[in-house]
């Protein structure tokens, strides 16, 4: 990936949260108080209007002196992290009363380019179709660099950031690739009724997830995939697998080679080539870590991440820094690393 700071970035930035209340909110917070270049300065809820931050995020209390509110005015930057088909109506009002600087949506509102897909995919008509074209899919390793023009990023999902990176190099080089996928997410930030299924394996949505489509979308019709996602007996976190049969005339040289080519630039994704990741590596971290195995033209690429960094708030926070032309990696790294770039792990 070619380096994306073409933009003159500022010293700092004044920056907001529309529906900041709620888990994905929180670890926003979080990010953006310890961010080099963002001032956080507005954080919106209409049922805690007035109240601290704490009262919906214990753990902030003594961290920050913000109170919620109802207001964005004076924002040079903005998040969104208002539910599904929620937040289609937020920025909808957001731009109609004259917002025009640079906005993350985490909801999956704005990741699909065609309007059929949500009533299919999602099961409701979109109320701001005129908006899709606007943003741009940020899924930096794929999407990236991203032209000067854009400023609206629509954040991938958990699901479809595990899979399109463990597919990418694979839909790079091939004319047609069949992956079967299993992947297992931790109850963070999850409704409440999942949250309560914590000693067992859930399965859910088989084989109809929307973050297929999604997937599919950035890597090409040409990828089909069948996935099982499940709800695991944990908190943070997201692992899986995809499995590809490969023409016979290809073996584990080529595989390692694609994936060198594919990642040896990109800061968030850490390969591990020989073995399938531990996902206890990537918690509360911003890396999407991939390794793999092959075997009689049968290969298996794991993927894990913390769904709420690298899957979630984690991403939405890279995209902003790429869209200010601030480094990739500000606020998700320490400062002496968040410029170095990742590649393959020993």
């Amino acid at each position: 990936m070619e380096p994306t700071t073409l933009r003159i970035p500022r010293a700092s930035y004044r920056v907001g949260i529309l529906h900041g209340s709620g888990p994905v909110g929180g670890e926003l917070i979080r990010l953006l108080l310890g961010h080099p270049s963002i001032k956080l300065t507005r954080v919106t809820s209409r049922v805690l209007d007035g109240q601290p931050l704490w009262a919906a995020h214990p753990t902030l209390r003594d961290q920050t002196d913000l109170h919620f509110s109802t207001t964005w005015e004076d924002l040079d930057a903005i998040f969104c992290t208002a539910g599904h088909g929620k937040a289609a109506h937020t920025v909808a009002d957001l731009i109609d009363q004259g917002f025009d600087g640079p906005l993350v949506d985490l909801s999956p509102d704005f990741r699909a380019q065609s309007e059929v897909v949500y009533p299919a995919w999602h099961q409701y008509h979109h109320p701001a179709p005129d908006l899709i074209p606007s943003f741009h899919y940020g899924l930096p390793e794929i999407t990236g660099p991203y032209p000067e023009s854009v400023r609206f990023i629509a954040n991938p999902g958990a699901f479809a950031t595990g899979l399109a990176l463990a597919l990418w190099p694979l839909a790079r080089h091939l004319d047609a690739v069949d992956a079967t996928a299993t992947a297992m997410i931790g109850t963070a930030g999850t409704d409440e009724a999942t949250a309560q299924h914590n000693d067992t394996l859930v399965p859910f949505e088989a084989l109809e997830h929307a973050e297929v489509p999604e997937a599919v979308a950035v890597l090409g019709e040409h990828v089909h995939i069948a996935l099982v996602p499940c709800v695991a007996p944990w908190s943070r976190g997201l692992w899986g697998t995809v499995h590809v049969t490969l023409p016979d005339s290809l073996g584990w040289r080529d595989v390692n080679d694609w994936f060198e080519a594919a990642y040896a630039d990109t800061p968030s994704v850490r390969c591990w080539p020989g073995s399938l990741p531990d996902m206890r590596y990537t918690i509360h971290t911003p890396f999407c870590d991939l390794g793999w195995v092959f075997r009689n033209e049968r290969l298996v690429v794991g993927f894990a991440l913390d769904h709420l960094l690298k899957g979630g708030p984690g991403q939405a926070v890279q995209n902003l820094n790429l869209v200010l032309g601030l480094p990739e990696m500000a606020g998700l790294l320490p400062p002496t690393q968040a410029g170095v770039v990742g590649g393959t792990a020993p």
